[in-house]
């Protein structure tokens, strides 16, 4: 078995595909609207290296959460491979007022930092 794509829902679809273009290097691909489900929008996006694909949805009917801790994903964890690559994608989040916490060892051994994507769902970055 293997992950095909993970789905998120944004309010925005066109800056949550910027971002992840902007930090991650992601592929951007087409955009979709249904012809179907009126007001629904899509674009899938590739991170180049890892074959992962996200896909960012949105629609009128989407509501923020009432605060992060919610039923349902809490977080993805995407490794950046080196200690070194983790310390200077936290200091480009931030930069752009987006580091949650700074890199650190957690309990579980990871080396990771937590960013948000400015809709305020929460990444870590690991090594």
């Amino acid at each position: 078995m293997k992950l095909a794509h993970i789905a998120l829902w944004t309010k925005d679809v066109e800056q949550a595909s910027a971002f992840w273009s902007e930090f991650f290097d992601a592929e951007i691909g087409e955009r979709y609207e249904s012809r179907n489900r009126i007001g629904f929008v899509s674009r899938f996006v590739t991170l180049r290296g890892s074959g992962l694909k996200l896909e960012l949805m949105q629609g009128p009917w989407v509501e923020l959460p009432a605060d992060l801790e919610h039923v349902g994903w809490a977080h993805i964890a995407l490794t950046f491979g080196s200690r070194e690559a983790v310390d200077v994608a936290a200091q480009r989040f931030e930069l752009a007022g987006l580091l949650v916490s700074a890199a650190r060892t957690t309990g579980d051994g990871y080396y990771e930092a937590v960013v948000n994507t400015p809709e305020g769902i929460l990444i870590e970055i690991v090594a």
